[in-house]
Order: structure tokens, then sequence, then C-alpha cells
């Protein structure tokens, strides 16, 4: 099993590869939540998330750290991180993502000088079709999580948060396959093995969470989830015994509640993070009946979003909180109505963004006309109170 000093040890070994990420108190996350709440920002790491870490150290402390090429399944952040440090290191990587991955994180991956091969539909598939690669062109693999070094590599983490903050009592941390958190239990757990150390994974991919419950290695039918980093069928054989060893407890998330994360991240702690960044975030924002109110630490564990998912989120944050509405109005088909209709929008302070207007739309009573606006609003009482108004004038109404 990967010890301290195997940690200790990693931490030297990609000191000039990666860089030591800030850990931010937030005065807005501590009010919300009642408890002192630092931000661990791996979401600033190079390649935009904290994997990096670990295969830094597993391509230059691997028996095969020679010019012999490397191979890899990823999502997108496993990815970056492989092929950034084999570029470092001057070797060739070879990359298998899902068809479905974030063409950002491909193109990133590219970028860093990485043969991209889209196959398969998530990351078990992948790593089936880059084992398979590995044999055939005989390249040495590079496990995303099931590894000592890649477990000692995000272990620095770890040790990072304790010497930046010693006071810290409670860890939150993502979890997929489990190098990450096995990583930071071990190291943290050496310091101080009163520190509480907590797992927090999607509801749609929940494996290491059914693991812990049944206290044995538990494998997925099926994931679902916007967190596609973490999005792991088989958790690891080594990264589950030490979950079951050192970690204190694993809870979940909806992917309703992680995207609450991610607009809470971005409104309220201007950064930027991913699904599987904004897992540990939403533990602590909706799951604190299962944490322990002290000094803790979130980590940020990555921010390579696809900017449209982004873009679906923060529409879809502003419909929930009332600040954009979408109203189907049936008005009679005469002069002026539009116009009257308008002036109460108007009138109650709501800021037109588009307007359809439709006469001849399917099933649509004769004499009347189907108009729809999507408007900027203050909140859900703005809205009902524009909804109100325009009633009263006789005029059927539709919140879409």
């Amino acid at each position: 099993m990967t010890t301290i000093s195997d940690i200790k040890l990693a931490m030297d070994r990609i000191k000039g590869v990666v860089r030591q990420t800030p850990l931010r108190w937030s005065e807005t996350l501590s009010t919300m939540v009642g408890y002192s709440v630092h931000l661990k920002m791996e979401n600033i790491q190079k390649t935009g998330s904290f994997k990096l870490r670990g295969a830094a150290n597993r391509i230059l402390g691997g028996e095969s750290s020679g010019g012999k090429g490397v191979v890899a399944a990823s999502a997108g952040n496993h990815a970056q991180g492989v092929a950034f440090a084999a570029q470092q290191a001057g070797r060739q990587a070879t990359i298998v993502m899902p068809q479905g991955a974030p063409i950002t994180k491909a193109d990133a991956t590219r970028n860093y000088g990485a043969r991209v091969i889209l196959q398969g539909n998530n990351y078990d598939e992948c790593f089936q079709i880059a084992s398979g690669i590995a044999q055939q062109e005989d390249l040495e693999y590079i496990h995303a999580f099931d590894d000592p070094l890649i477990v000692a590599g995000q272990g620095t983490i770890g040790l990072e948060i304790l010497d930046q903050h010693p006071g810290i009592r409670q860890i939150l941390v993502p979890v997929g396959g489990g190098g990450l958190i096995s990583g930071i239990a071990l190291a943290a757990k050496a310091i101080d093995p009163e520190i509480r150390v907590v797992g927090v994974q999607a509801q749609g991919a929940d494996a290491v969470y059914q693991t812990f419950q049944h206290q044995e290695l538990t494998e997925s039918q099926s994931v679902t989830t916007i967190a596609d980093g973490i999005a792991v069928k088989r958790p690891g054989k080594l990264t589950s015994k030490i979950i079951l060893d050192q970690v204190d407890s694993i809870i979940t998330v909806s992917d309703e509640e992680i995207a609450s994360a991610m607009l809470v991240a971005l409104e309220r702690l201007k950064t930027l993070v991913e699904g599987a960044g904004a897992t540990a975030l939403a533990g602590a924002l909706f799951a604190g009946q299962e944490l322990l109110p002290v000094p803790t630490a979130v980590v940020l564990s990555g921010g390579n979003v696809d900017v449209n998912l982004i873009a679906r989120l923060i529409e879809r944050g502003l419909v929930k909180s009332g600040r954009h509405a979408v109203l189907q109005v049936l008005i009679p088909d005469r002069p002026g109505n539009l116009q009257r209709v308008l002036n109460i929008v108007s009138g109650q302070g709501a800021n037109i963004i588009s307007i359809l207007h439709d006469r001849l739309a399917q099933d649509l009573p004769l004499g009347w006309t189907q108009v729809t606006l999507s408007l900027e609003t203050r909140n859900s009482s703005h809205i009902k109170n524009l909804v109100s108004s325009l009633k009263k004038e006789g005029l059927k109404i539709e919140i879409l």
C-alpha cells in the first residue's frame, strides 16, 4: 500500500511539473454552511485538474520511464495530465477518450502532443480499448486511478492542504475511481489520524458509495451524470481497499445539486469548476447533515468544462431563480392588443429579450393570436405579479 513516504517522494518528483495550488478561505461559503470552509483550487492546476499530479508521478517514476510510449483511457482530465506529463518527459502519449467527450478536452489533449482516439461510450469501455492498444503497440499503460504511483501523486494534495492550513479538521473530496481520495486520505491520516475525510459521489455514478456501504468492491450496472470526470462504473481494487481502510464516510449528491454548485462557484465564489470539480462543493452545500461543523477543506478537483454546458446551466439557473421567464400569451387578434401586452410588461419592470408573434399556430382558436415573450425578471414573485396583471386583462397565460 502507498505510504506517506511515497507521497513525500512524489511531492519532490513532480515539483517542477505541477504547481502548488492555493487553499482559499471563502467567507461566502462559510456563511452559507455555518462553519469555516477553505477551497483547494485544483481547478487552476496546470492542465485544469489534479490529474496531472498522479500522471506526472507515474510517468516520471515508473519502471519504463525512458522513451517508451504511453497509453491511457480518460474522459478528459487524466488524458490531459498524461499528455502533458509525457510531453515533459519526451515520451509519446496515446489517449482513448469516449466518443462523447467534450470537444475542449479532446482538443486540449491533442495540443499537448498526444494522439487522441475517440472510441467507446464511457471510461470503462475506453479502458478495454486502451488496454488492447497497449498490448498491440507495446505501450506502457497509465491507469487513471488504480496504481500506487498515481495514488501517491494525488496524495500530494493532502500534504499541501495541511501544510497550508494545519487547523483543517475535515476534507471533502470528489470520488470517481478513488485515486484522489485514496491519496489524500493516506496523506492526511498519516499526519493526523483524527482528520475526517469524506468522499462525495454523484448519485448516478455511485460505485464507491455502494462499495463503502457493502464493505466490498461493488460495480455499478450503468453510470449517468453530468460529472463526466467521475463517471466510473468500477472503482479500483487498490483504491477500494484504501477507501475502506482510511475514509470516514462516502455521501452522494444529485446532478441537480452538482449543477447548482457549479453556478454557486461561478456567481458567488467567482471561479469556474466542472461537474466533477463541483461535486465536493455540492456535498458541502446540500449534505450538511452528513458533515461536521469544523474547519473544512473542499477540493475543487477540476475546471475543464464545456462552455456549451455552462451556457445551459446558466440558463437553467436563471429560470430556476426567477430571473428569466418565457410566457406564452393568447390575445384577441385585434389591432392594439399586442401593444397593450407590452405596456403591461413594461409597467411591471420586466425587460423583453425576444418576442414571437404567431397567428397561425396549431390549435390556435379563431380570432386569437399567440405571443411568446422571453423576459428578464427579478425573481419568482416578480413573475407571479406580472402573470397576475396580464390575467386581469382577460389574457390567457402559460409559463413555459
